[in-house]
Parts: C-alpha cells; sequence; structure tokens
C-alpha cells in the first residue's frame, strides 16, 4: 500500500496504533480502499468495541467526512484513546461495555485528508453525496449542485453514491440499525461563531418525526450541564441542504421500523464553530486549514477538552436511554 508524506496521515497512523494496542477488546475492520490519484491508497477502518449484540444500546462516533475539518478526526481518536486507556482499569466501564457498544469511523475521508481537501479525492462532498433531494431550493452551491467538480459542494454522479459515503451507509446500518436506541455523533468544524448541535432534518424545515427524543434528550443535557455552550436546532435552521447522509440514514431506518417501533435512531452533528479561531488568529485564514481546525497548540488541546465531556454525556445517555426515553409526550 503507497502512502504520500507521513506528515498528512497523522490521524491514521494515530488510529492503527490505538488498533494495534488493543486488539483484544476492539475489533475493526477495513470498509475498503481509497485510491487517490497519484496510486497512494487508504483503508477507511470501522471500529466496534463492546457487546457484540447489535441490538443492543450504540454510540456512534465518526469525523473526518471532510478531509479539511481535522479536528473532527482529532476528537473522535482522542475520546478513543480515552475509552481504550479506562477498559484496562475502570470496572465500571468494563461492565457497563458488555451491555452497551461504541462503534466509530474516526477517519471517513482519509484521501480527502492526506490531499487537503474537503471533498473525497473525485472532488465530491460526502456531505451532499446521498440521494436525497431538499423540499425546498437551497443556497446556490452551498446546498449542492452537480454544475463540476471544480467548485466546492459537488454532490458527485446522480446514479451512484461515492465508496466512502457507501461505506459509512453499510456500516451504519449494519452496526446500529437493530439497536433498540442508536445515536450517532457526526464530528465537524467550518461554520458559525458557536458550538451547534444539529439534528435533522438538512433537507427540509419540516418537524423532525423524533422530535420528542431530541426534547428529551436536550432537557438532559440542559440539566445535567446548565452551563454547557451548544446551540441545540435542527440542521435546517442554518441552512439546508441536497444530499445529506444523515437524512438519508434517518429515513432509511425510519422506513425500516416505522413510527411504532421502539428501535430509536438518533444522528447528532456537533459543528464546532470554527470562526471563533479565526477571529482569535485571523492569519490563519490565509491557510487551507485554517477556517476549519484551531491551529494554535494550546487552542488545539483547549477544543479536545471542550468537547470531551460532550461524548462522555452521549455515551452516559445511551448507556441510561431506559431512565429518559420512557413514553409518551
Amino acid at each position: 500500500m503507497k502512502r504520500a508524506m507521513s506528515k498528512l496521515l497523522s490521524e491514521l497512523n494515530q488510529l492503527e496504533s490505538i488498533l494495534k494496542t488493543s486488539e483484544t477488546f476492539m475489533r475493526h475492520r477495513v470498509l475498503g480502499m481509497v485510491r487517490c490519484p497519484d496510486g497512494s491508497e487508504y483503508p477507511v477502518y470501522g471500529v466496534v468495541i463492546g457487546a457484540d449484540d447489535p441490538k443492543k444500546p450504540t454510540l456512534g462516533i465518526f469525523g473526518g467526512v471532510h478531509g479539511l475539518e481535522r479536528i473532527g478526526s482529532q476528537l473522535c481518536l482522542s475520546w478513543l484513546e480515552s475509552i481504550v486507556e479506562m477498559i484496562r482499569w475502570d470496572a465500571d466501564l468494563i461492565a457497563a461495555l458488555k451491555d452497551i457498544r461504541i462503534v466509530a469511523i474516526p477517519i471517513v475521508n482519509p484521501g480527502g485528508m492526506a490531499l487537503g481537501m474537503r471533498s473525497n479525492p473525485n472532488g465530491v462532498d460526502l456531505m451532499r453525496n446521498s440521494p436525497v433531494e431538499a423540499e425546498l431550493e437551497p443556497a446556490f452551491l452551498l446546498g449542492g449542485h452537480r454544475f463540476s467538480k471544480v467548485l466546492p459542494w459537488f454532490r458527485g454522479d446522480v446514479s451512484r453514491m461515492e465508496d466512502e459515503s457507501r461505506w459509512l451507509c453499510e456500516f451504519v446500518q449494519k452496526e446500529m440499525f437493530d439497536s433498540e436506541l442508536a445515536i450517532a455523533v457526526d464530528l465537524h468544524s467550518g461554520f458559525g461563531s458557536k458550538d451547534r448541535l444539529w439534528y435533522p432534518y438538512a433537507r427540509s424545515t419540516s418537524t423532525f418525526p423524533r422530535l420528542r427524543e431530541v426534547l428529551k434528550f436536550k432537557e438532559l443535557l440542559d440539566r445535567s450541564y446548565p452551563n454547557h455552550v451548544y446551540s441545540v436546532e435542527p440542521q435546517s435552521l442554518s441552512y439546508t441542504t441536497h444530499g445529506d447522509l444523515w437524512d438519508y440514514l434517518f429515513d432509511a431506518h425510519w422506513e425500516k421500523h416505522g413510527p411504532e417501533s421502539k428501535s430509536i435512531f438518533l444522528p447528532w452533528t456537533l459543528e464546532m464553530g470554527s470562526w471563533l479561531w479565526l477571529k482569535k488568529n485571523p492569519w490563519q485564514i490565509f491557510s487551507a486549514l485554517g477556517p476549519f481546525n484551531p491551529m494554535k497548540e494550546h487552542r488545539f488541546k483547549r477544543t479536545l477538552r471542550r468537547h470531551r465531556s460532550l461524548l462522555d454525556f452521549f455515551f452516559k445517555v445511551v448507556r441510561n436511554h431506559k431512565a429518559w426515553v420512557g413514553s409518551g409526550p
């Protein structure tokens, strides 16, 4: 397998190091290989920790859908490293993982990351790549288009999804769709001056069918962490898009199980407010990575600390789902 300069692959090197040292309790598989124009190839890894039964409550963490948003993969990897270390000594965590599962694709788009591109190596924005069409025409270009891959937010071929998108969807369907409660958290950056927790829809301003569970989650977050920094809102409140993968997956789960099913799938997007990093360090806008990542070392570490408690909270929410999902309005 030919690879480019190692400095472009620090996240992949970090992931493979985690996998190598955690073989006894972390299961993984290569979902596919991404080939770049220079002939280099990169694996997309799917990871599973905890119970074998896919019906058990499941937390899914996903990062690196956009190759320039490396902080998402870095946050995912940092959290997984902590989980791996605590499994070695934390009896409570070991016991919990007998009944719940953690699944992850820490680097969905390694080709784009290695090439320094938002898109994948084919020039396709993976988060505009599903066959879902927005109900109202979204903002020009930003909402997804099929004019040319030279332009950002290109949706790709109408007749097929990109391999990376397809692998993510197949992994989620296999590892999360049969769970009694599955929560997915997709880690992004590059928009806004505050941290947002987005829930579907991106394609529509229509009421999300799982709004009751979303509001219960928000109440838990507000009461448990009354000083948290997150705006909990539908993505459509900020902008709408064609082709959102989480819209596609939620609708697929809803179609499979129906509204009366006890199986609940809640996909979330953490959109880290990267404009704050630009405000504090305007010069980084001249770097390709600058608009999407904290470039100063102390801000990078602060960002990992800032969101670590959120991922811990998601884990507790999944572990204790029977205490809050309940029934009724």
